[in-house]
């Protein structure tokens, strides 16, 4: 059930993570290769990846139960939401308000769920009804958290490694079979996303909700250990709540550029310690916006290097306290 109070102000995300010899989000479309903005050489990321990894996370590592996830059958089937509606007997709108209370994804993300055909609802919905609204025969809520698709901060060169599969018998490793598999060197990878007062209202999205989210990034995204996942790893992660109503600055994560360590182009990098993040400009932003922030919520990598101004540079210690010297209210997450 959801607990704590609702959100009562609007924040804007910032999330930083890095790939290595992997492959961030398969194109199911193009043999499920890199995603890849072949005019700008710049490698994209999806929001329903990121969501995925969050839901996978809160899941697996926090028990949190989540409706919209992959749940395989007796029969080794994947079950259909379908199913999953049928099963929790959704029918009226106060059936699918109940779902809110019990799926922390539904209360994020949002969702558009059909009733049960046999037995819709007639006519509108009492104001009871409220948060959701009926379209059809579904209702639909609009995600208080949502995420453009994430981009790298360079550009990428793809790789195709060739191998031969393994076979199960005697016989079939003296055959073998030849595969390709496509991955990315090194990708920085940028997210960046919007947490909707107005939206959450609906939802019920909380505060305690919220804390499980970031969570989520950065936690899920470190412990996505798969074949083509294993070695991603969180680098920067901020939060600005704001105190205005309907307001934020917009685009924070444009404000973040890339600055070469030893003279290295951007196809050539291969890890943070090739660059470093240049700050100035969204330090610049907060610094001409503070009187509208709250606070900012941060989670640095100890690897991660920023330059500033006047060809400064620093690690976490120093941005955080470049901040704080702005007169801009710190506050670092506490989850490990």
């Amino acid at each position: 059930m959801t607990e704590g109070k609702v959100i009562a102000n609007r924040s804007e995300i910032v999330f930083l993570y890095d790939i290595k010899d992997a492959n961030p989000n398969g194109d199911p479309m193009d043999e499920n290769k890199p995603r890849i903005d072949e005019e700008t050489e710049i490698n994209i990321v999806t929001d329903v990846r990121l969501k995925r990894t969050i839901r996978d996370y809160l899941s697996k590592y926090k028990e949190k139960d989540i409706f919209i996830i992959e749940e395989i059958k007796n029969d080794g089937t994947q079950k259909t939401r379908e199913e999953r509606i049928k099963e929790k007997n959704i029918k009226t709108a106060e059936d699918s308000k109940r779902l809110l209370s019990e799926y922390i994804d539904l209360r994020l993300f949002g969702a558009t769920l059909a009733l049960s055909a046999e037995k819709k609802a007639k006519g509108k919905p009492e104001e009871t009804t409220e948060p959701v609204r009926e379209k059809g025969k579904s209702f639909t809520w609009i995600g208080p958290v949502q995420f453009r698709f994430g981009r790298s901060l360079h550009k990428v060169v793809p790789q195709t490694i060739k191998g031969t599969s393994v076979m199960p018998s005697k016989e079939g490793m003296t055959k073998g079979t030849f595969i390709e598999t496509q991955i990315l060197p090194y990708s920085l990878i940028s997210f960046y996303g919007i947490i909707n007062e107005n939206a959450a209202k609906s939802t019920g999205l909380t505060e305690d909700d919220v804390k499980i989210l970031f969570d989520g990034i950065w936690n899920g995204t470190k412990n996505l250990i798969t074949r083509s996942k294993i070695g991603q790893a969180p680098r920067f992660l901020m939060n600005v709540v704001y105190k205005k109503e309907n307001f934020h600055i917009g685009d924070l994560d444009k404000k973040i550029k890339l600055v070469p360590n030893g003279g290295k182009k951007d196809k050539e990098y291969r890890s943070i310690a090739d660059f470093s993040l240049n700050a100035n400009d969204l330090i610049k932003t907060l610094e001409n916006n503070k009187n509208s922030i709250e606070r900012i919520e941060l989670k640095i990598d100890d690897d991660a290097r920023f330059f500033f101004a006047e060809n400064k540079e620093g690690g976490k210690k120093e941005f955080i306290e470049l901040l704080k010297g702005k007169g801009i209210t710190i506050a670092e997450f506490t989850f490990n």
